[in-house]
């Protein structure tokens, strides 16, 4: 016979050599402990899904939400000057925020600085678009990644 698919549905899946360890072929490639999963990433290194995994995104055009997950709106505070207000606060005002914005249907794109005048707060995060002439200057869409510890 042959068996072209199958469908394996469990509720509980518990490594073979131990309770938090999932092994395929012979190396450990998931291993679960209490808030912590980590996964064998290049070589034989593990990293932590959790500390990997973007926090919020958001897509928008000045104060308008195209697409996003955890924002619940973006505040517009001046030409190129935008608020993320997340929806499950940051852990700490220590995370990653970065991304690009395109101005004028592509006549160039922009790019986002860290709004030292108005720092991350853990419900917040504020960038700056800047054009290449390092001012400030509206974009859209915006795109924005923030990566960190949620609360």
């Amino acid at each position: 016979w042959r068996l072209s698919m199958s469908t394996i549905i469990v509720d509980t899946l518990t490594g073979k050599s131990t309770a938090t360890t999932i092994t395929i072929g012979s190396t450990p490639v998931v291993s679960a402990s209490a808030n912590s999963l980590t996964i064998r990433g290049e070589g034989s290194n593990q990293t932590s899904i959790q500390q990997g995994l973007v926090k919020a995104w958001v897509n928008h055009d000045q104060a308008t939400v195209n697409d996003s997950h955890n924002v619940g709106s973006v505040t517009d505070n001046g030409t190129g000057d935008y608020g993320t207000n997340f929806t499950t606060n940051m852990g700490n005002t220590n995370y990653s925020g970065g991304g690009l914005g395109v101005h004028d249907a592509g006549s160039y794109t922009a790019f986002q600085t860290y709004d030292h005048d108005d720092p991350f707060t853990t419900s917040q995060g504020t960038i700056n678009m800047q054009n290449v002439d390092q001012n400030t200057q509206d974009a859209e869409p915006t795109c924005t990644i923030y990566i960190g510890d949620l609360a």
